[in-house]
């Protein structure tokens, strides 16, 4: 029976099938055979290196303990080899279950929130519950995947679990999971700093061990998914028509996405988080030919081995001995990350929501009033921002003598994440009026990843990069990001869902390039990674005083921008109409929005939510034109910024917590409230 649910393969795939082995199709194979191909040249190149050919077979059957050579081969080289193409196939056959089960072409392991739980799942009993692995890492890691899907489920389900609200739930779950892991490696970097490394997917082994591991787990995991196939082909029709040849639904997506769950639970006790493995075999084996169910289930599992086999030998070939320092499982998410944004406009999604051209919501009868109102509000946290505090004979209030002396600390630190609130929230309006979605934000849509990304090469490449060369690197890398954003928006008119599945692939990219330039073990790594979860800690008043010239003078120009940001709402035929050049008009606004996102990112990090939740909470206020929304929006962002600032300074004193992570917990909540709601 021809699976209903594999509808998505472009129109030129190949329609010739070999008759052996399930007539299984040839581009598939083809593929398959290059990136086997691919492989064997670099695995026998590597291998060349470390050991001469004639002592090959010694080495893997029975090496001799006095030549150092064969005993690395063996216990080092060849376990990473077996244990790479354990975890490709895994996470292989576990994406396409996904994908059959949610009848979606981008569900995978990483899209669905399922790696991401599982590895915070893994961080969070490391740091409070350590004597919890003693059960097996197993259980640890399913139970965090468990919870991942069950949240993707909740904040979809009223969507009827549509493939866009899935995914889009899904990469939503991993953005939090993967704030709060960077949280714990923060405050408890003595504990978790080789976590971090370890949960970007490396695979270094030291023995057998963890390959011995991974077999009967494995096994037992795909072979129940093998005994499931005839009903899981089924689970590819329509749910009334399953039903009517008898396939219980419940009882089939439950244990199909158990095991599928637990595939890559399992891979992610092993060796942390392989990114998009999942999603590229299982895509490659449909763009193959493999229509059928049962054509996907052997070769993306072959696929995936191939591509992960491939992609580890080849960081080996590139880096030689210092192969463990770089994470594979950054270069697959980097090699992925792509594939999705490609994959995104050719695939039929389904319905969609199109762009928003009005707002239903209430309008303020005195926005005037309302204005004053947060003003007095943002005043009173900025005063105890300020004087208010503990200290070594607990809280209270700083007067005198011992508010200048807390002054010189406090005052940058209140000021940065002032300014920096401030352009996230201005940032943020202007990206959602231009793009009609009101979900957009720099955050979401990649603008911050792309101003986090253009700072970090700055700091790479100059030897000694001033802060004027790092903002200037920081407004180019979110220009260049926005308008990749806005490229791929155009295509689907604009539409929410997809462009916000767009923008958090773009920030999946970004992050696999960050993470590769933090994992090359150089010293300014853990400053980086403080800096990404967005410290005011090393904030001085120079700094924050150029950060505050730059927001007054960016705001004040915003006034230029209102006429616009009031009609581009209104739809492309109206701004035409009213005699707007969309042109000119957008690529201002992109300059604006990248030099508003990129000066702010170089103070609290790429990922606040600031953005989206402050237009928001302006509009649902009810200031629905330009003008007060964009104040009201510049109020509350300064307002929540200076306050996750005062709460990450005392909530654990001594200790802090970054302030942009603060913000990022209260807003990833809000974020999921108001995907719950769409």
């Amino acid at each position: 029976m021809a699976d209903q649910a594999a509808t998505m393969v472009p129109a030129g795939s190949t329609s010739h099938r070999l008759s052996f082995l399930g007539n299984l199709p040839l581009g598939a194979l083809l593929l398959c055979a290059v990136l086997i191909a691919a492989a064997t040249a670099a695995t026998i190149s590597n291998l060349t290196v470390q050991l001469p050919s004639a002592l090959w077979v010694d080495a893997l059957t029975a090496p001799d303990i006095d030549d150092m050579r064969q005993v690395l081969v063996h216990y080092a080289y060849l376990p990473r080899l077996a244990v790479s193409l354990l975890c490709g196939a895994a996470l292989g056959l576990a994406g396409t279950v996904l994908q059959q089960v949610l009848r979606n072409p981008l569900a995978a392991p990483e899209t669905v929130g399922v790696s991401a739980g599982a590895y915070l799942a893994l961080a969070l009993a490391t740091l409070l519950a350590p004597s919890l692995l003693a059960y097996g890492r197993e259980w640890v890691a399913l139970a965090g995947a468990l919870v991942a899907i069950a949240a993707v489920f909740g904040l979809s389900w009223h969507k009827g679990l549509s493939p866009l609200s899935v995914v889009l739930a899904g990469l939503v779950v991993s953005l939090y999971a993967g704030s709060i892991g960077a949280a714990l490696i923060v405050l408890k970097h003595e504990w978790l700093a080789g976590l971090f490394i370890w949960g970007a997917g490396t695979l270094g082994q030291q023995d057998w061990t963890t390959t011995l591991w991974l077999i009967p787990r494995l096994g037992i995991a795909a072979l129940a998914i093998g005994l499931m196939v005839r009903p899981l082909t089924l689970l590819g029709l329509d749910d009334e028509g399953a039903r009517s040849l008898g396939v219980p639904l419940g009882v089939y997506r439950f244990a199909a996405l158990g095991a599928a769950v637990a595939l890559i639970s399992f891979v992610v006790a092993a060796v942390g988080v392989i990114g998009f493995i999942g999603l590229a075999a299982a895509a490659l084996a449909r763009i193959g030919g493999a229509r059928r169910f049962g054509q996907r289930l052997i070769m993306a599992p072959l696929i995936g081995a191939a591509l992960l086999w491939a992609a580890d030998q080849g960081v080996q070939l590139l880096t030689g001995s210092q192969g463990d320092l770089l994470p594979t499982g950054a270069i697959t998410a980097l090699l992925g990350a792509p594939l999705l944004l490609w994959l995104l406009p050719r695939l039929k999604l389904g319905s969609e929501t199109p762009a928003l051209t009005a707002d239903r919501l209430p309008r303020a009868l005195h926005p005037g009033l309302l204005l004053i109102g947060i003003a007095i509000l943002l005043t009173a946290v900025l005063f105890f921002a300020l004087f208010y505090g503990p200290g070594p004979a607990g809280w209270n209030f700083a007067f005198g003598d011992q508010l200048q002396s807390i002054l010189s600390w406090r005052l940058p630190r209140v000021l940065a994440a002032l300014s920096a609130g401030a352009m996230l929230a201005l940032a943020g309006l202007m990206i959602q009026r231009l793009t009609g979605n009101p979900m957009a934000s720099p955050e979401v849509l990649g603008v911050s990843a792309g101003a986090a990304l253009g700072m970090i090469v700055a700091l790479f490449v100059f030897v000694d990069a001033s802060r004027p060369t790092q903002t200037i690197a920081a407004t180019v890398g979110a220009f260049a990001a926005l308008s990749v954003m806005l490229a791929l928006g155009r295509r689907a008119a604009f539409a929410p869902e997809r462009l916000l599945l767009a923008g958090i692939a773009l920030t999946a990219l970004f992050d696999a390039l960050i993470l590769i330039l933090t994992a090359t073990g150089d010293p300014r790594a853990m400053l980086l990674l403080n800096w990404f979860t967005g410290s005011t800690y090393g904030v001085d008043i120079n700094a924050a005083i150029l950060t505050a010239g730059l927001a007054a003078f960016l705001v004040v120009l915003t006034p230029l921008f209102l006429r616009w940001l009031d009609i581009l709402p209104l739809g492309p035929t109206a701004a035409h109409g009213l005699g707007l050049n969309l042109t000119t008009t957008r690529l201002l606004i992109l300059l604006m929005t990248a030099a508003l996102t990129a000066a702010s990112t170089l103070i609290v990090g790429p990922l606040t939510f600031i953005g989206l939740m402050a237009p928001h909470l302006a509009r649902r206020l009810g200031l629905a034109r330009a003008m007060p929304q964009a104040v009201g929006a510049v109020l509350a962002g300064a307002l929540i910024m200076v306050a996750a600032d005062w709460i990450g300074r005392t909530a654990i004193f001594p200790r802090q917590i970054p302030a942009g992570l603060v913000a990022t917990l209260i807003g990833g909540p809000i974020l999921m409230w108001l995907l719950r709601r769409r």
